[in-house]
This record gives C-alpha cells, structure tokens and sequence, in this order.
C-alpha cells in the first residue's frame, strides 16, 4: 500500500505561483512511478505532469509545458509540481499518483488507469 498526501493548493490570481507536494509513505519511493492529475468541475481528469522513479525523464501536458516543472526527491518521498503563470484554466482538484508498473526507469504514464495510488487531492483556484 502507498498513502499519498498532497499539500499546497489555494486560491490565487491569473500571473501567480503555487508549489504542491505530496508526501509518499508505505513503499520504497524510489520504486514508484510519479504523476499529476487535475479534473475541473464538469470536466474529465486529465494528465498534468509525470516524472520517472529516479527523478531524471519528465512529461507534461502541452498546455503546462513551460509553466510547470515536477520533480521527485527520493529522498524525502515527495514529488513536487511547481507551477507558475497561473491561468483560470488551471483551476481544479490537482491529485498526485503513484504507480508500480514502470518496466524502465524512462517509462511516464500519462493514462490514469496505469496508476495504482491517488491522493485525496489538493483544490487550485486561479482567479482572472
């Protein structure tokens, strides 16, 4: 089992930043596979940004490319997704995932169902 526990959401204007973490306990870290996921009112949950277990390959989705950068540190269990010029678009319920399934130490998932532990989520507000 792996509980992940995000932090740092909140309400902000168009233009500002915003750090979320989420803490990791309950396996080895560094064995998991790492992504962000935000779903918006009315709409789907979509991908945000991936990381691999080392920490070294990333993927984001076109429209935070940029503005938003994941890291990983093994060695506080913890992935962060830094965010900054924040739009209105970005708002929503952001989820940190975790996933066991990585063949390669290069694999991301950017599909949902390839993750295997969420988070309860963290809610971001960006106001125009």
């Amino acid at each position: 089992q792996v509980q992940l526990v995000e932090s740092g959401g909140g309400v902000v204007q168009a233009g500002d930043s915003l750090r979320l973490s989420c803490a990791a306990s309950g396996r080895i870290f560094s064995r998991l596979l790492m992504g962000w996921f935000r779903q918006a009112p009315g709409k789907e949950r979509e991908f945000v940004a991936g990381v691999s277990r080392s920490g070294t390959t990333t993927n984001y989705r076109d429209s935070v490319k940029g503005r938003f950068t994941i890291s990983k540190d093994n060695a506080k269990n913890t992935v962060y997704l830094q965010m900054s010029s924040l739009r209105p678009e970005d708002t929503g319920v952001y989820h940190c995932a975790a996933s066991t399934r990585a063949w390669g130490d290069g694999d991301i998932f950017t599909s949902g169902g390839a993750y295997d532990y969420w988070g309860q989520g963290t809610q971001v507000n960006v106001s125009s």
